[in-house]
């Protein structure tokens, strides 16, 4: 009876051992069938690296400049009594601006004025005296001596009558004034500055080794910090004749319209000097490209090859197609795109986005699904 139960229990165990050995069989078959399952293509965006002309550029920085600008100040002392202009005000060449007190400047003109008729009623009445020899030669250089004297002393104290008043001298845009009447001006004192702001130059250094790139009238495109996403044409308009020792730079300087008046003199700029001769290159979106420490790269799409050479195809008679990863040698940046420098053909498909899933050899199936590129791109390196 002992025996028997114990065959029982032995029969028992030896079940459960067998079930549970088949659970655990069965499982890693599951697992097996799953990992050797093929797996779906990965979907991903592409472009087509085409060749295009690429015009090189050479950038660099400087300085916006008016076309013509100056402080105004005045070159003698004296009390305001009149200003015709506001700041900010848009004044033409020759507008009266400013007038000083000239109250004894106008007097000491009036006397000379009256000196001078004097002396030129005596040079009169002398000229015909001397012919008839009622006065001496010496007697008429001096009357004309003396009327000389008096003209000067006119043209003295005009030219100084003068000097108390500002006009502009060009047409242009005036400044905030710093002055108001009744304020007593020391010579030299500022009033405003007035700027031409019609056109303004734009100076920049180039490198000497730079030089034979560069000519007159050549484009350059301006970028300023106030409007980053406008670029305004230019031409270079002169080039210094001479390299500076100290940095071995060349001063260049171009000129650009600023119809609106958007741009202020002495704001910094950012400039592209368009260089001549653009040549075929390849280029491809930013978006493309991966850029690590050890090498930029790209992935290529390509037709998975079997072991004999011929291509392989899905149960729809379709090729199938991989990412190749391919290292690349890159170029200037410009606009979302990339020149290739090295290791990329005319023609060829790269992935623009979903390269974050991608491994070389991946399954993978082109995508028209615009959303794509902006879920599965890895985020831009600057």
């Amino acid at each position: 009876m002992l025996r028997r139960r114990m065959l029982i229990m032995l029969g028992v165990v030896l079940l459960i051992v067998l079930v549970l050995a088949g659970y655990k069989a069965f499982s890693i078959y599951t697992m097996i069938q799953g990992f050797s399952a093929p797996k779906p293509p990965i979907s991903v965006a592409v472009a087509t690296a085409t060749e295009q002309p690429w015009q090189a550029r050479l950038p660099t920085v400087g300085t916006l400049k008016a076309l013509q600008g100056v402080d105004l100040s005045l070159e003698t002392d004296g009390t305001v009594i009149d200003l015709q202009f506001e700041s900010g005000q848009k004044v033409k060449a020759g507008q009266p601006l400013l007038r000083l007190d000239s109250a004894v400047e106008s007097a000491l003109l009036e006397t000379a004025l009256a000196d001078l008729g004097l002396a030129q009623l005596d040079y009169g009445r002398g000229s015909q005296l001397v012919g008839s020899q009622a006065i001496s030669k010496g007697e008429f250089d001096r009357l004309s001596a003396v009327q000389k004297k008096s003209k000067a002393s006119v043209n003295q104290l005009k030219a100084a009558l003068g000097k108390k008043s500002i006009v502009a001298p060009f047409s242009g845009t005036i400044g905030i004034r710093q002055v108001d009447i009744g304020d007593y001006l020391a010579s030299g004192t500022m009033i405003a500055t007035l700027q031409d702001l019609s056109s303004l130059y734009v100076d920049f250094f180039v490198p000497e080794q730079s030089i034979p790139k560069i000519a007159l009238g050549q484009p350059v495109q301006i970028v300023v910090a106030a409007y980053p996403t406008q670029t305004f044409p230019g031409t270079i308009s002169a080039i210094n004749p001479k390299v500076e020792n100290s940095t071995r730079n060349v001063q260049v300087r171009a000129t650009l319209a600023n119809p609106d008046g958007k741009l202020l003199p002495g704001m910094f700029a950012s400039l592209q000097v368009m260089l001549p001769d653009p040549q075929p290159r390849i280029v491809v979106p930013e978006s493309a490209i991966t850029y690590t420490l050890y090498g930029n790269s790209l992935y290529v799409v390509a037709q998975k090859k079997a072991e004999d050479g011929s291509l392989e195809k899905d149960d729809k008679g379709q090729p199938i197609l991989i990412a190749e990863r391919r290292f690349i040698e890159t170029g200037e940046r410009r606009d979302g795109q990339v020149m290739i420098i090295k290791g990329l053909r005319n023609g060829e498909k790269v992935v623009t986005a979903g390269q974050i899933k991608l491994d070389n050899g991946a399954h993978i199936a082109i995508s028209d699904d615009k959303t794509l590129a902006e879920k599965n791109s890895p985020p831009p390196v600057d």
